[in-house]
């Protein structure tokens, strides 16, 4: 089987938004529901644009499926537009600073912003959200859950939850917040701050975090640079538009502590032996759950920092790329903020590279292999000890 991979095509106002995904396994349910509720979730969140509510994000499955079933081949993913106008849209001749405007037109040797506005858009993580939406159902089958939500929104920092809260609970507080962050007070002071941005005419940033439970140790690897699955989280979740900065765990703080108190020590307890981490926990996890590129069985925690929209109400300082004098920049309808619509994007990434991992060492052409594979590696696991006593 070929490796799990997707592409997206599609511009913010073309016919539609396109994930192409190749290399899943045959014979994987493929539950449009739960698709279409992450799409939903991606197109809330306070502070979002006057398109949230001409769009009504909808996949629908082009290819790759019989019977609601997956068959091996690419599975193909739409999603319409409904605001089509791509060809009758206006020129774009003042770029916005922060967006890909000026840097796309000196690329494409243009003083039309239009065509890489159009593709640079966070429109296209519609796409990457339909294709991490995929991958959390093959994930969710091995008891893998992957969760995003917000931790700060410009000033306002929301509790750290760490390791306490399960997954249920998580998701319930995540859910009850309009803007996806589970401390309720916290959620209060973020609605008010984007008030407060919308009536400047600014915008607002801020940090999203993912959490991955359930996943065994030994995902990724430690022998090419590029299967390390840190760096490709890293990488995965640093191409989210607006996204300009990721950590791993404690992150950065790492520089600033002493090797005691950023190694989380081990213990091991034989009651959660048939769990996927086969007994074995840190008593912290500063790591994120990432040890040289691969996971040690403790929860996968990653966090980014969202930068604030570049579109403001009032416009920024530019230039006109016709006249090459000095104006405001043009203005695209957009959000206030989108940090809590970043924070779905980063969930569904996210996901898709742990579920890339995980078909890497357990996959095959089928579901029923791929579960084979993993019930013949937790019990191989868990007889090692065993099997290390040669004296």
């Amino acid at each position: 089987m070929s490796s799990l991979d997707y592409r997206t095509a599609g511009e913010s106002h073309g016919r539609a938004v396109i994930a192409l995904i190749e290399g899943l396994p045959a014979g994987l349910p493929v539950d449009v529901g739960a698709i279409n509720a992450a799409l939903l979730r991606r197109q809330g969140g306070f502070g979002r644009s006057a398109r949230m509510k001409i769009e009504r994000d909808e996949v629908e499955i082009l290819s790759g499926v019989r019977a609601g079933v997956t068959i091996g081949s690419p599975l193909t993913l739409q999603i319409a537009n409904k605001d089509v106008r791509l060809d009758s849209a206006p020129a774009v001749h003042r770029p916005r600073p922060g967006h890909a405007d000026f840097a796309g037109a000196m690329k494409y040797l243009t003083t039309d912003c239009r065509e890489v506005l159009e593709r640079a858009s966070a429109r296209e993580t519609a796409g990457r959200v339909a294709a991490g939406a995929v991958a959390k159902l093959l994930l969710e089958r091995f008891g893998i859950r992957a969760i995003g939500y917000v931790v700060r929104i410009g000033d306002v920092d929301g509790t750290v939850i760490g390791e306490v809260m399960r997954d249920e609970e998580l998701s319930q507080r995540r859910g009850a917040s309009e803007v996806y962050c589970p401390d309720a007070g916290a959620s209060a002071q973020m609605v008010d701050e984007i008030g407060k941005a919308r009536a400047d005419k600014d915008t607002l940033g801020g940090v999203v975090e993912v959490r991955v439970t359930g996943v065994p140790p030994g995902l990724g690897s430690v022998m090419r640079w590029q299967d390390k699955l840190d760096g490709r989280i890293l990488g995965a979740v640093g191409s989210i538009q607006a996204i300009k900065g990721v950590e791993i765990g404690l992150g950065f703080e790492c520089a600033e502590r002493p090797g005691s108190r950023v190694h989380d020590e081990m213990e091991f307890e034989e009651s959660s032996r048939d769990g996927p981490a086969l007994g074995f926990r840190r008593r912290t996890n500063n790591a994120g759950g990432l040890e040289g590129g691969m996971t040690n069985g403790m929860p996968i925690v990653v966090r980014a920092a969202m930068k604030p929209i570049s579109t403001l109400l009032k416009g920024l300082d530019s230039v006109n790329m016709e006249t090459l004098r000095a104006e405001r920049s043009d203005y695209e309808r957009s959000d206030i903020c989108a940090v809590p619509a970043a924070s779905v994007v980063a969930e569904h990434v996210v996901a898709f590279e742990v579920a890339r991992a995980f078909l890497e060492k357990f996959g095959g052409d089928t579901i029923g292999e791929v579960e084979a594979g993993y019930k013949y590696y937790l019990a191989a696991a868990r007889a090692l000890p065993t099997g290390l006593d040669r004296e």
